[in-house]
Parts: structure tokens; C-alpha cells; sequence
């Protein structure tokens, strides 16, 4: 089951949260768990801040992507549409992590940097996971290093691969490079609201899950809506 207007608004929210975080919060990946072990790596190497919540984010993301995980089962047990009430629970923490920006400092290392460091990576632990289970048919919203190792393989088998049948090629690359684009362009518009405004950049993700929610509502009623 194809939900690409779902998929698209969270591939722009991952690359903007990811972009956010690293930005504002002295180098920490949000959803890049590989990240915060070369982030944090140089941190031990080099001195630079925000050492504790680099330290965390990998047991607080695997934590969280667990209990994602038992929510989602349970919900399905009692039966609850789980993808929407996990995207409510993401913007809830999105809106949590915006107000905290405002109320407590975010020095390297303070308590106001870990706690809003650790509220989005859970909101994006809650992501990965509904993207791999719910989305599995899409390329993912968080990790673009597979999906662009792909887009150049069936590239190269596009230009180069003779008389090899090309359709499935071009089937999935018009999924993986929406999904790379728009985490670049996600990455981008970050970085530009953090030069512009500061910490009021924190104010968009909650904004875009409620785009992504708005998304699933539409597909999802348009699914329905096939005879």
C-alpha cells in the first residue's frame, strides 16, 4: 500500500529536523544513528560540546523505537488506527521540543540542550518506525545513503545497460528521487530558518507532521474510496 503524499512530507521533515538538530544543537543527529557515533567520536576527540546527548541518543532512539514498536501492537490489538495516532504523538513531541528551545537554555552540555535533544529523538524514532513498518514499499524518510547508492546504480543500468528491461528501473527511481530531493530541500529550508530566525526554526516540524497527517488523511480516504 503506496502512501507517497505521507512519505514525502516526512522525507522534507526528516531532512529538516536532522539539519535542526545538528545546527542547534551543538552536532546531534536526531535520526541519523551512525551520525552521532562519528559526532560523538569527535567529541571525545577534539573537546566540543554536547558530548552527553550524543552519548544518549543512540540507547534513548533504540529505547523509543521499542516502545514505538509494543504501542503500535497494542493499538493494533484493540483496534486503533496506528499510524495517526502515532503521528499525533510526534507532532505532540515536536511541540514540546519547540516550546523547550524557548524555555530552557541550550548550552553545549546543559540540561535544556539534552532534554530537547532527547524529545526529538524520540519524535524521530517514532518515524523510522512508522516508515519501516507502515511504509515499507517507499524509500525511507531519515537515511538517504541507500537510496542515492541506488538512484546511481539504476542510473548507470538506465545509460549503460543495454537491453536489460528498463521499466522497473524507472518505476523505482521515480519513488527515490522525490524522497532524496525532498530530504535535501529539507536539510536546506533548516539551515536557512536557524541563519534567519534563530531558534523559532524549531517551530516547522510540528507544522510538517501536520501536513503529513493531512497527507494520510487524503490517501487514506481515497483508498477507501476505490470500489
Amino acid at each position: 500500500m503506496s502512501r507517497s503524499l505521507l512519505a514525502s512530507a516526512l522525507s522534507l521533515n526528516g531532512g529538516y529536523v536532522d539539519t535542526m538538530g545538528f545546527v542547534a544543537l551543538h552536532g546531534l543527529f536526531t535520526a541519523h544513528v551512525t551520525g552521532n557515533f562519528v559526532t560523538l567520536g569527535a567529541a571525545i576527540a577534539t573537546g566540543t560540546g554536547g558530548l552527553l546527548a550524543k552519548a544518549l541518543a543512540l540507547p534513548v532512539f533504540c529505547a523509543s523505537v521499542m516502545a514505538a514498536r509494543y504501542f503500535a501492537r497494542w493499538l493494533g490489538r484493540h483496534e486503533r488506527a496506528v499510524v495517526p495516532v502515532l503521528l499525533k504523538l510526534q507532532f505532540a513531541l515536536f511541540a514540546a521540543a519547540a516550546a523547550l528551545v524557548f524555555l530552557l537554555p541550550t548550552a553545549a552540555n546543559s540540561a535544556g540542550e539534552i532534554i530537547t535533544g532527547m524529545t526529538l529523538v524520540v519524535a524521530m524514532a517514532i518515524q523510522n518506525a512508522v516508515h519501516r513498518v507502515h511504509l515499507p514499499d517507499l524509500p525511507p524518510s531519515t537515511l538517504m545513503t541507500g537510496t542515492t547508492t541506488q538512484i546511481m546504480l539504476d542510473v548507470t543500468d538506465l545509460v549503460f545497460g543495454g537491453a536489460i528491461d528498463k521499466a522497473p528501473l524507472k518505476r523505482r527511481l521515480k519513488r527515490l528521487i522525490p524522497a532524496l530531493f525532498l530530504f535535501a530541500l529539507g536539510c536546506a529550508l533548516a539551515a536557512l530558518a536557524y541563519r534567519m530566525i534563530g531558534r523559532f526554526c524549531f517551530l516547522a516540524p510540528p507544522i510538517i507532521i501536520m501536513l503529513a497527517f493531512r497527507a494520510f488523511q487524503l490517501e487514506d480516504k481515497a483508498e477507501k474510496s476505490v470500489p
